[in-house]
């Protein structure tokens, strides 16, 4: 979509870091990214697998509340560990790679 009164040469481009939260110094950056990138993948296995959120909850005993919030992406009441059991009552193994560096400026 072209806006009539913007020429392309009127922006730049600047790349992320690949946190969205860091790239706007969100409090928590990492640990929100965690949670966003673990909510993300337990949304695609109920999709892939046509599971509603009363449906999920059936087979897991995780409660339809949680995986409507997670649907939602309302992830204030969760912690990292909590989506991560999530995940592993739908049957998935979870992974946790820690890279140590120098932390990257915003």
């Amino acid at each position: 979509m072209n806006c009539p009164d913007t020429n392309p040469d009127d922006f730049e481009l600047v790349h992320g870091s690949g946190n969205v939260y860091r790239d706007f110094a969100v409090p928590d950056a990492d640990l929100r990214q965690a949670k966003a990138i673990v909510a993300a993948r337990i949304v695609q296995i109920l999709d892939e697998e046509g599971l509603s959120t009363r449906q999920a909850a059936a087979r897991t005993g995780v409660p339809q509340a949680d995986f409507s919030r997670i649907r939602n992406v309302r992830l204030e009441r969760f912690t990292i560990d909590r989506l991560m059991t999530a995940l592993n009552k739908l049957g998935r193994q979870v992974t946790v790679q820690v890279s140590l560096g120098p932390m990257e400026a915003a």
